[in-house]
């Protein structure tokens, strides 16, 4: 007689093998809705909000895809299932990068004020000429909201400032255009003086425009600017940002 020799059953069963590929089944379906959500919108498939409500549904199922890691990675390690256990782990990792970003949008959603309209000018921000047209066909207004969204920004940015180059008008203008130009923007117009220039976000291709004016004083040359979105309530702090960062750059290209 031949002896069958049986290959004794792993402790745990299938569970955490199974409990593995379902976290991660459920982690690869939530990234590919979260990461077709902005070009869904971008590409006119989907409307903004059916774009936004695919975007949660994303981050539900992540959610749910890292509680699938963590019971693999506790059902795998009290049965000393180590390769499960690792599956978990790496799961539960891929999953908090997965919702880092809506968590953070969410986060600055809180924290700075419902105003998507900013300028380093309150009293005579620069107007929109060039992109006037184009904004006229937007949900948000030409025109500055005017003091309900300055005292706003007062508060919420109260460092953001014009600046002034020590230079001849010309090589400000300069110093504008060529740090212009190392932005992804499409730029309208430049004349002596002024720039406007639209810029769309990667993800959604949400559209902000800018205005950047000139004014020579007995100082040197003033640089204001404004950036604003052409839809939505809040910018979540990205115009204020981009004046800041724009600013600094051009001081830093002026002293070169």
């Amino acid at each position: 007689m031949s002896s069958l020799t049986f290959k004794p059953r792993p402790r745990g069963g299938n569970w955490p093998v199974v409990l593995g590929w379902l976290g991660v089944i459920l982690l690869v379906v939530s990234v590919a809705l979260m990461g077709a959500a902005g070009p869904a919108y971008r590409l006119e498939w989907l409307s903004l909000g059916s774009s936004f409500t695919l975007l949660r549904q994303g981050a539900h199922l992540a959610l749910g895809a890292g509680v699938l890691g963590l019971l693999t990675f506790m059902v795998a390690g009290l049965c000393r299932r180590w390769r499960p256990a690792l599956v978990g782990m790496l799961v539960i990792l891929a999953v908090a990068a997965t919702i880092a970003l809506p968590a953070q949008m969410m986060h600055l959603a809180r924290t700075v004020p419902p105003i998507h309209d900013i300028t380093t000018d309150m009293t005579d921000p620069p107007a929109f000429e060039a992109l006037a047209d184009e904004r006229r066909a937007a949900p948000n207004a030409v025109t500055y909201p005017g003091e309900p969204t300055a005292r706003q920004q007062r508060i919420a940015y109260p460092h953001l400032a014009p600046i002034t180059l020590d230079l001849p008008l010309a090589r400000a203008m300069a110093a504008v255009e060529a740090t212009a130009e190392t932005r992804d923007w499409h730029v309208a117009e430049i004349t002596t003086d002024r720039l406007e220039a639209t810029a769309t976000t990667r993800w959604f291709g949400f559209e902000d425009d800018i205005v950047i004016r000139l004014t020579e004083t007995s100082n040197g040359v003033r640089v204001d600017m404004r950036s604003a979105s052409r839809m939505g309530r809040s910018d979540l702090g990205t115009n204020a940002a981009r004046i800041q960062t724009f600013l600094e750059d051009v001081a830093q290209r002026a002293r070169e």
